[in-house]
């Protein structure tokens, strides 16, 4: 399966231009426009994309449900991650978001996912993946899945903040060449 990866350094103040209320907005137009669902599997961010998405009145008709999976266990039992994926590359990595967006699917009845699973801070980070890392993927049914890996600058909520509007914006991006 092939994937439009993306490894980017991005200030958080760029991803935050729009506020997230406005770009769950746009998902939700985006969604309704061509009756569609999305579900979400979060690991750093905890659900914030989640509950971006159903402060939005009427999101019932394009958000499904979705997934915390804080740890290994969860990623694994509820959307299906191997142990081989998380063992060799780690939680925080295309691999792994990538099969997270894809069990998310495979455990809901929509259409479109987006994982997410990144180092908010202050402590975590690498050499290799260094606190602000965030990886997010996205799947569609009949499409091949997408990944990005992003470095966030700033304290833990503005990394976290910032890793929902990368989500939401790339669930847009992939609605616009929705087939």
């Amino acid at each position: 399966m092939m994937d439009d990866s993306r490894n980017v350094i991005m200030d958080t103040s760029t991803v935050l231009d729009q506020p997230l209320g406005d770009l769950a907005q746009q998902l939700g137009e985006a969604l309704r426009q061509r009756s569609l669902m999305t579900t979400t599997a979060e690991s750093c961010t905890g659900g914030w994309v989640a509950q971006t998405i159903t402060a939005i009145a009427g999101s019932s008709q394009w958000f499904e449900r979705g997934f915390v999976t804080y740890s290994n266990r969860a990623k694994q039992e509820m959307l299906g991650v191997s142990a081989t994926t998380l063992e060799t590359h780690g939680a925080v990595s295309e691999a792994t978001v990538r099969e997270m967006a894809e069990g998310a699917l495979h455990h809901s009845h929509a259409q479109i996912s987006v994982a997410i699973s990144g180092i908010a801070g202050p402590g975590g980070g690498a050499l290799d993946k260094p606190v602000g890392t965030v990886c997010l993927a996205w799947a569609g049914v009949g499409i091949q899945s997408r990944t990005r890996t992003a470095l966030f600058s700033g304290h833990r909520e503005q990394v976290r903040c910032a890793a929902v509007a990368a989500a939401i914006s790339g669930v847009l991006e992939l609605l616009a060449t929705w087939p």
